[in-house]
């Protein structure tokens, strides 16, 4: 089955350079590019698109909000973003993050880890980079924590498995890992994971990672 990509960045030289990597990969396939947010939010409504590689800094409509009102829309509730930045410590990424997007990489990614990522965000298994996600995640939310945060309420309805399980998820522990950890099959510990998100109103692992750490579950 063919993934369909958006490319949207304001740089056509870097969209070029991304069309170039996508178009070589059999199951990969750039089905429009964008340069700038609100070209990338009206591209997912017209055409069928799975992956949006999304860059955070554009005109007219900067990636995070283009993102916000991607995840935000049931009309594209299959619809993944994909967020590249030029930098890892980027405070922005988290602000994605919690806008719905569903991992980050560098822009100076390898060709085949990208193709991967693709893949990987395409098929839900989000997050892409934990350990590095949370650090970022973390440290944001430690220096932009509000003076009081009420705690979600839909926190009551996880149980204890499930929520030791997050806070393994927030660690950067992934499903084989936990699994180790807590002598259970993988199996059972991907079920405990999406009976969560499905809980918090989560779409993927990045939404459980900020949750955990904005409701003090994990600290960075």
């Amino acid at each position: 089955m063919t993934i369909r990509v958006l490319l949207a960045d304001d740089q056509a030289l870097i969209r070029a350079g991304f069309k170039m990597i996508v178009g070589a990969e059999p199951d990969l396939e750039v089905a429009g590019e964008a340069a700038d947010g609100r070209e990338a939010v009206d591209l997912c409504h017209t055409a069928r698109i799975d992956v949006v590689l999304m860059d955070l800094r554009m005109p007219h409509m900067d990636g995070i909000e283009a993102t916000r009102r991607i995840c935000a829309d049931e009309r594209l509730a299959g619809v993944r973003v994909l967020v590249l930045t030029t930098f890892d410590n980027d405070d922005n990424v988290v602000l994605a993050l919690q806008a719905g997007a569903s991992g980050f990489l560098g822009k100076n990614v390898a060709p085949a880890e990208l193709a991967h990522a693709i893949r990987v965000v395409a098929a839900g298994e989000a997050l892409l980079s934990p350990k590095a996600t949370r650090g970022l995640v973390g440290r944001f939310l430690e220096q932009n924590r509000a003076p009081a945060t009420p705690r979600l309420a839909a926190l009551d309805l996880v149980t204890e498995r499930e929520t030791e399980i997050l806070v393994l998820v927030a660690q950067g522990l992934s499903n084989e890992d936990i699994a180790q950890r807590l002598f259970l099959s993988p199996l059972t510990v991907k079920t405990h994971v999406n009976r969560t998100m499905v809980k918090l109103n989560a779409r993927d692992r990045a939404q459980l990672v900020v949750i955990a750490y904005q409701n003090g579950l994990v600290r960075p």
